[in-house]
């Protein structure tokens, strides 16, 4: 073996460093601090320190097709939207066909990283780790963290006058796990995400009353998309991200903001987000307009401050004799076990070149897998920037000067705050990040060479799902199933629902697609030309 590279954490982004590692002839050694893989989704009965956690009814908000890792396929059998079990039974799987086992360490804590005396020329880490009461030290070639950024809850009781005087119970959706303790009970939920909307489901089934208050709103999607089709292989395609980004803003804005009302209008409901036409990350909730139509749920905007038993809003209404307060505010992005400058270099903002390395480093030998977020899915993020980080630890890639690298953050934080708001430093556009990393290792596939080859492969790659598999189709790490996985994955999709089969299966048609895609642009520049 290569350098030897410490990896924190054995959740997916810690995997994808393993097999990264190994395919690049680097030693991983994985430090993991509980007794077994999979990270977040690793579904504990009690909450533990230093780790994520979630509730018994987690599913994915992503589909099978477009969150695998990009050469290993669900089974067929398996759930297009996955339980948290089916996921951690996938994820324990992976780790085992492709050997990763044996390259981690569990139930061992890592305490400190540390640059050596010598760094600026060796690019070499003091690593402290803790097992059992016992403290070593050892010395790595290169370090990547991938513990993840769902783990220390940003808890802001400051934000809200009178909280200290709220005599409820009051808590972070992280330690949320037993819906029937708030039975018969009056719950406020603050925060309108993703773990704020599920909560404030599953305790309206049981609760006597449940208000979900929401500072700016959010889109509401279905996982269920147009004619039935999961929401992504529909919404997360190159063809639809080339239209986006090519129509002028406004045109763009408005096409946005029909799609996220596609299935009802979110000012009807409470939901409507401040500023619609931000991309932030949509709530994925199939059950929450039908549960504010039917009274079980209600929405109310921030809350203005707390009495010893009620809320008072910012439109002046009062939310009376709440038993509890959850906080469903979302995560800090926090490594203990780090000089904390090394990642927020400035204004305590995330800094880190492609969403992975630190620019002000002397060696580039340190990466962050998993601290960026998109409407894509986790799993083939992770894997294609610990193919990047990898390929740069050995030396087979290099990254530019400082100067350039600090150039381009600035360049795409403003992009950022343009198109996600000021709260999602960390959010990215899907397709054009995957397709940026892509192109540095060499496997971005070419739409053009494509058509003019394997025109049948080309046409799914460019107006199907921008599914995991693209990635693998050529260069580096070409895995030879993955055209096959690409023409059948529609197959995989639909084969589980069918267990009643009626007919034959129904995958969607090109020319219905291109015509819903094209009737917006057609129907502008028809308007246009009548204008004129």
């Amino acid at each position: 073996m290569g350098r030897r590279v410490a990896i924190v954490g054995a959740g997916v982004s810690g995997l994808a460093a393993i097999r990264s590692c190994l395919e690049e002839g680097l030693e991983p050694i994985c430090f993991e601090r509980s007794d077994d893989v999979g990270g977040l989704w690793k579904f504990s009965e009690r909450v533990e320190e230093g780790r994520a956690s979630i509730y018994p009814s987690v599913f994915a908000n992503s589909s099978k097709e477009m969150m695998c890792f990009p050469d290993f396929p669900y089974p067929e059998d398996f759930p297009v939207f996955m339980h948290n079990r089916k996921l951690q039974e996938y994820i324990a799987s992976f780790a085992r066909e492709k050997g990763l086992l044996k390259h981690i360490q569990f139930e061992t804590l890592v305490s400190s990283i540390s640059k050596r005396p010598d760094f600026s020329t060796t690019g070499q880490w003091d690593v402290e780790t803790e097992k059992n009461g016992k403290k070593e030290s050892a010395v790595f070639d290169a370090v990547m963290i991938c513990s993840g950024h769902h783990v220390y809850p940003n808890l802001p009781k400051d934000s809200f006058p009178g909280l200290e005087h709220f005599g409820g119970q009051c808590f972070h959706s992280r330690e949320y796990k037993d819906p029937g303790l708030w039975k018969g009970k009056r719950v406020l939920v603050i925060g309108l995400g993703n773990s704020g909307s599920d909560i404030a489901i599953e305790l309206s089934r049981v609760a006597e009353k449940v208000v979900v208050s929401s500072r700016s709103g959010s889109w509401v999607l279905s996982r269920v998309w147009d004619d039935g089709y999961p929401w992504d292989m529909v919404f997360i395609t190159r063809f639809q991200t080339f239209l986006k980004n090519s129509l002028p803003t406004a045109i763009s804005d408005w096409w946005y903001m029909k799609q996220m009302n596609s299935k009802f209008k979110h000012e009807n409901y409470g939901l409507m987000p401040l500023n619609g036409a931000l991309r932030k990350e949509p709530v994925f909730n199939d059950d929450l307009p039908a549960h504010i139509l039917c009274g079980r749920v209600s929405i109310k905007p921030n809350v203005k401050k707390f009495t010893e038993t009620s809320a008072i809003f910012e439109d002046g209404t009062v939310f009376e004799a709440i038993d509890c307060v959850i906080f469903a505010t979302g995560y800090s992005n926090a490594y203990p076990f780090l000089d904390d400058s090394i990642i927020k270099s400035r204004n305590n903002e995330v800094t880190l070149y492609k969403g992975i390395f630190p620019p002000q480093l002397e060696q580039s030998t340190l990466a962050v897998i998993g601290l960026v977020q998109s409407l894509g899915a986790a799993i083939p993020t992770t894997d294609l920037q610990a193919r990047w980080a990898t390929r740069v630890i050995k030396g087979t890639c290099s990254l530019p000067s400082r100067n350039d690298m600090m150039s381009d953050i600035d360049e795409k934080m403003g992009k950022k705050l343009k198109w996600f708001g000021k709260s999602e430093t960390i959010q990215t556009d899907y397709i054009v990040y995957m397709d940026e990393l892509a192109s540095f290792i060499g496997v971005k596939p070419s739409i053009p060479w494509l058509f003019l080859t394997d025109p049948r492969l080309a046409v799914e790659v460019f107006f199907g799902p921008c599914s995991p598999y693209q990635f693998r189709l050529v260069g580096p790490g070409k895995w030879p199933g993955a055209r096959n996985a690409i023409l059948t994955q529609w197959d995989r999709t639909l084969r589980p629902t069918r267990t009643r089969a009626v007919g034959e299966m129904q995958k969607p048609s090109l020319p219905t697609q291109l015509f819903k895609f094209l009737a917006l642009p057609l129907l502008l520049l028809a308007v246009f030309l009548a204008w004129v």
